[in-house]
């Protein structure tokens, strides 16, 4: 999933599931920044103070996607959660150890990490948290059938578009064979390219055991907003005991899908600015929750991290920045907080239940 999703998508379910703009608008920051957070080390401040931060992706071209440490600490638990075949803690799913890490939708697994988010409400970063949950979460759906390792499970073949989106000049298969084929490593969807993004994708592949698989994206994304929105009135629950679990209801489910199928675009900042003005109820047609405006800035001035060290360019590693008290309470850190959290919880309490040591 893109930007349309992690950040309009996820919005949009929490607004429906009860959420208010600003805490509806720190859960969609935080999931989409799961995305672009790609740099990890220290901060430096000029009083001698400092923070250590990780990283919860990588650039598409960055050779530590073939490192299989970085695949434990990043592709995993943030974008390939292992499904454990669904299977239950102690159990095993049929096959070698690498059917355990393939993601599988709503797993077991999923729901541990859903409901240890729900638990943990008494941090000052705990909506940060949700939103990072509620990315992978989500993630579960898209890349189910793939692992966050080098492996040949992810390798594939026999790409076609079931409906004509009209979209890939050249058809699926055309594009795996000029710039995929087996110039690209088996890791996670990297083979598949963008085609688990594309809400509006109806496709089919040959996956790693050689089955054809049939994939409706549409479908599939409902599916995951509509979880999202539940485990969200999962977690207003526990402060505000009278909270419906209902998900996503008809009307608006309708104009989510309406968006999904009608913005045929690669470029996910297209569908993304389209979002956005739904959202804002430029057609006149508001979602449930009524007009709103949200925005989203991976860099720059308006940026999490330049509001957070007053500068918003990127700084090598030996860049001191000017500290402030507000720095403590800041988006950026809360959501570097959280982070860590979600790594811990998810690689040293919740895999290891499974069978799983990624850590």
């Amino acid at each position: 999933m893109q930007i349309d999703f992690h950040h309009a998508v996820t919005y949009v379910a929490a607004r429906i599931a009860g959420f208010d703009h600003k805490e509806a608008d720190i859960i969609a920051h935080a999931s989409q920044y799961v995305d672009d957070a790609t740099c990890a080390g220290v901060i430096k401040f000029d009083i001698k103070a400092m923070y250590k931060r990780i990283n919860s992706s990588h650039k598409t071209i960055d050779f530590d996607n073939f490192n299989p440490l970085e695949d434990l600490l990043v592709w995993m638990p943030f974008h390939f959660l292992p499904g454990n075949g669904g299977a239950d803690p102690g159990d095993n799913p049929d096959g070698a150890f690498i059917h355990k890490l393939v993601a599988t939708p709503d797993s077991q697994v999923a729901r541990e990490m859903v409901q240890a988010a729900i638990l943990d409400q008494d941090k000052p970063y705990s909506l940060h948290r949700l939103g990072i949950t509620m990315h992978v979460y989500a993630d579960t759906w898209a890349h189910q059938g793939f692992a966050g390792v080098l492996h040949r499970i992810n390798e594939l073949s026999d790409f076609d578009e079931i409906d004509d989106s009209g979209v890939f000049e050249g058809g699926l298969k055309g594009i795996f064979d000029k710039f995929v084929g087996k110039t690209v490593p088996p890791l996670g969807h990297a083979q598949a390219n963008v085609f688990p993004d594309m809400p509006f994708l109806s496709w089919k592949y040959r996956n790693g055991h050689g089955d054809i698989v049939d994939r409706n994206n549409c479908d599939i994304f409902c599916r995951a907003a509509d979880a999202l929105c539940r485990a969200m009135q999962e977690y207003r629950r526990r402060t505000f005991p009278a909270t419906p679990i209902t998900g996503i209801g008809d009307e608006d489910m309708k104009k989510i899908r309406a968006l999904f199928m009608d913005q045929k675009e690669k470029d996910e900042n297209k569908r993304h600015e389209a979002w956005l003005r739904a959202i804002k109820g430029s057609d006149g047609k508001a979602f449930s929750f009524g007009p709103a405006t949200i925005s989203y800035a991976e860099d720059g001035e308006k940026s999490w991290k330049s509001l957070a060290l007053g500068d918003g360019a990127d700084r090598d590693a030996e860049h001191v920045y000017v500290y402030n008290d507000s720095f403590l309470s800041s988006d950026w850190k809360l959501f570097h907080d959280a982070l860590q959290l979600h790594l811990f919880t998810v690689s040293h309490d919740i895999l290891p239940r499974f069978g799983i040591c990624a850590a």
